[in-house]
């Protein structure tokens, strides 16, 4: 039997991982409620698929993206806990989770035409944290 006290970090890391995930559709569910009792107030047909709202472009961004990286970063937090460190995946796991918390405040609530360059200190991080899991993997199945 595995003794879970040997891979606390890891767990917190992926309930809070699943904990944010659930908030940012949390928040995409709140902006499209409130935009559609907006649009409706103002006469106006609310589209929520076809529409170019930029501020439910920018709620359906937000989870998206988490949405697109969270699979990878799950597997590849789970491989380096069991076959590297479960500190060291704690870590890095913590610094992931850190710039997609990051990412709705350096995009801003309403998607503009072009990306913000401020955006690069959330993907940045997780993309480095994605290749460290590989790279530490690779290197221990070298060993």
């Amino acid at each position: 039997m595995v003794d879970i006290h040997a891979y606390t970090g890891p767990v917190l890391v992926t309930l809070a991982t699943i904990l944010v995930y659930y908030l940012f559709q949390g928040h995409v569910a709140r902006v499209k409620t409130r935009l559609a009792r907006d649009y409706a107030a103002r006469g106006e047909k609310f589209d929520r698929y076809f529409g170019d709202d930029r501020e439910m472009l920018a709620a359906d961004r937000i989870q998206l993206n988490m949405l697109e990286h969270m699979p990878g970063f799950l597997v590849l937090l789970w491989l380096n806990a069991a076959f590297v460190s479960p500190s060291s995946a704690t870590i890095a796991g913590g610094i992931w989770l850190a710039a997609r918390v990051a990412y709705p405040f350096l995009m801003g609530g309403r998607l503009g035409r072009g990306i913000k360059a401020s955006i690069l200190l959330a993907t940045l991080p997780g993309y480095l944290v994605i290749l460290w899991f590989v790279v530490a993997l690779v290197l221990q199945l070298l060993r």
